[in-house]
């Protein structure tokens, strides 16, 4: 057996983000042809694949949750990471060692023999892999990006969820609805369940369902979740489970706990859950930073918010949540997103704008965000990165701000790293 080409999980990540000139390079061949050369792509458990433009993280935190509860166990591939590459890969809620991922690895590129893989196509693999050898009772896959030609698309899920459509990532996925939710909707299998948490999905998504034969259940057509005395009553046909409120902070995450509910009844022949296990998993789910309070003075949240749909829900979980004093907005954004229209919807509650570059690929200066913040009604002060933007806002924060970092998830792991 050939030696493993490294020995830890920091000098294998190095060397795949040194194996490609992109980023982010779509298609499944590369996945397919060393997924099947290790076994990798019919899981013996249910499969979950869940996509969307928001609300990924949340529909699988809470599907998590939920199955955690009533005794599975449950292994849970997300992207990115906030702080450590090991918080996208879990297993029954632990974040997997570096030894399981190195084996991994190792695995994968004796498999590929001389075949490319990028950063992601082997993340994902080793996730499978991963998953494979600790025999979880189910998997819960996160689309990285788009749907069609994802990595994680090389597995036909048992059941495909679309949380919601809108625009992003528009250099590869298309500029409009239509155009994403065509792509969104390749994750879409034959005569399997098709779950869709957008309440006016595109009808690309739809027209695509019908004509492979998906059984596709829509948000407020085919299922509902609305707001009790004692919670929320979710319905789907002549089913109704009265159930406590997610623990997840804004009113959109009803309908991301609709959403897990219905998958989770699409699989409920295979996977029973009880009553208790839904409410415990509501009630406990958690995503880290999305709205995370940090300890203060002053007080501070954290939210990776980093596309239009995103921001606007960041602004109404914001107004809901008032303070007596501003907003003070760390911000940095990465070169790809619409800055123009994050801005836009943030605006209408910020009360000062801290600006930061990123050093990272597809970063920018600070000077290139505030210009394309455009014109805003709060006031724009710029900073060479966030750390120090994060700094500046914190010394400047009067009693009743708040300071609110957002716009990346490099964003936000900067403020979660200091430990504030």
């Amino acid at each position: 057996m050939n030696r493993p080409r490294f020995d830890t999980l920091p000098a294998w990540l190095e060397w795949q983000q040194s194996l490609s000139l992109k980023e982010i390079v779509l298609g499944l061949e590369r996945v397919r042809t060393v997924g099947a050369r290790l076994e990798l792509l019919h899981p013996s458990c249910p499969v979950i694949t869940v996509g969307g433009t928001n609300g990924k993280g949340s529909v699988i935190a809470l599907l998590e949750a939920m199955l955690r509860a009533e005794g599975y166990k449950v292994g849970a591939f997300t992207s990115p990471h906030l702080l450590r590459y090991n918080e996208r890969v879990r297993i029954a809620g632990v974040d997997v060692d570096d030894a399981l991922f190195c084996q991994a690895f190792d695995a994968i590129d004796q498999a590929r023999d001389d075949l490319p893989l990028t950063y992601f196509e082997f993340g994902t693999l080793a996730a499978l892999s991963i998953f494979a050898t600790q025999a979880v009772d189910i998997m819960l896959l996160e689309v990285g990006m788009g749907g069609r030609l994802d990595a994680v698309n090389a597995i036909d899920a048992d059941v495909a969820v679309v949380t919601t459509v809108d625009i992003d990532h528009a250099e590869w996925l298309g500029s409009d609805r239509e155009s994403i939710g065509r792509e969104k909707a390749g994750i879409l299998r034959a005569t399997r369940p098709a779950i869709c948490g957008d309440r006016q999905p595109p009808a690309s998504l739809c027209e695509y369902a019908q004509q492979i034969g998906a059984r596709l259940s829509v948000l407020g057509r085919d299922f509902e979740a609305c707001p009790s005395e004692n919670g929320m009553v979710w319905q789907a046909g002549g089913m109704r489970r009265e159930l406590p409120l997610p623990a997840l902070s804004g009113a959109f995450q009803l309908d991301n706990a609709a959403t897990a509910l219905a998958a989770l009844d699409a699989l409920a022949p295979r996977l029973p859950l009880t009553d208790a296990a839904y409410a415990h998993g509501l009630r406990t789910a958690h995503v880290a930073g999305r709205y995370q309070r940090l300890p203060g003075p002053p007080p501070m949240v954290c939210d990776v918010a980093h596309n239009p749909q995103a921001a606007r829900a960041l602004a109404s979980i914001l107004r809901a949540d008032p303070v007596p004093g501003r907003n003070l907005m760390v911000f940095s954004a990465l070169a790809d997103k619409d800055i123009p229209a994050i801005a836009s919807a943030l605006d209408t509650v910020a009360g000062h704008w801290f600006v930061a570059g990123l050093d990272a690929p597809r970063g920018l200066t600070a000077d290139d965000v505030a210009e394309r913040l455009g014109t805003v009604r709060a006031g724009v002060s710029r900073y060479v990165d966030v750390a120090t933007a994060l700094a500046a806002a914190r010394a400047s924060a009067a009693s009743g701000d708040r300071v609110v970092v957002c716009g990346s998830f490099l964003t936000v792991a900067v403020a979660l790293s200091a430990g504030l």
